[in-house]
């Protein structure tokens, strides 16, 4: 897996470009991966529903959930599908609205310095192993576009404890793989 730098995206990877972006503040270093969950709905796996969501087109009367949270703006860089698809909505070098209110090592506005991954799953789920080989991938290629990461890899539960679960206990730590 290839990360083009100048253009912040993952080479051959599909791409589904989201309107909830915008420029990080100049002179920041991307330094942080947060790690997330989403399924949606709840509990429910595949269809586009989260591509939807990001892309501000999810149809509220779909299901009752999307009518909740159908106007919310928000995205992540990347979503890894529970088949290991990769679907990218912001470019890496782009803000991605994923952290919400966070704090990570006393600095705040993690969304900032930070790319933001969605594995499809819940708070609860154990992800698939396809999951964790493409994510193990993936933090290798952004560690070499982005060598000011380092070892810099979180929860979205430890920038926002008490707000946010995910990724969740179903997420295993110990089987993220790391290629340095």
């Amino acid at each position: 897996m290839k990360i083009d730098i100048t253009t912040g995206l993952i080479k051959n990877s599909n791409l589904c470009i989201s309107p909830n972006r915008d420029q990080r503040p100049q002179d920041t270093d991307i330094d942080l991966i947060v790690i997330h969950s989403i399924s949606l709905p709840p509990g429910q796996y595949g269809g586009d529903a989260i591509e939807q969501f990001f892309q501000n087109k999810l149809d509220r009367d779909q299901h009752p959930y999307f009518a909740e949270i159908h106007e919310m703006q928000v995205s992540s860089h990347v979503l890894i599908k529970r088949d290991g698809e990769i679907v990218q909505f912001v470019p890496f070098h782009e803000r991605a609205w994923h952290a919400g209110q966070s704090d990570y090592c006393g600095r705040k506005h993690c969304n900032d310095f930070s790319i933001g991954i969605e594995l499809e799953g819940t708070d609860t789920d154990k992800f698939e192993e396809i999951q964790y080989a493409r994510l193990s991938q993936l933090i290798a290629a952004l560690k070499t576009a982005y060598p000011a990461i380092t070892e810099n890899i979180t929860g979205h539960s430890d920038i926002a404890p008490g707000r946010k679960k995910d990724p969740g206990t179903g997420f295993d730590w110990e089987r993220l793989q790391l290629k340095k």
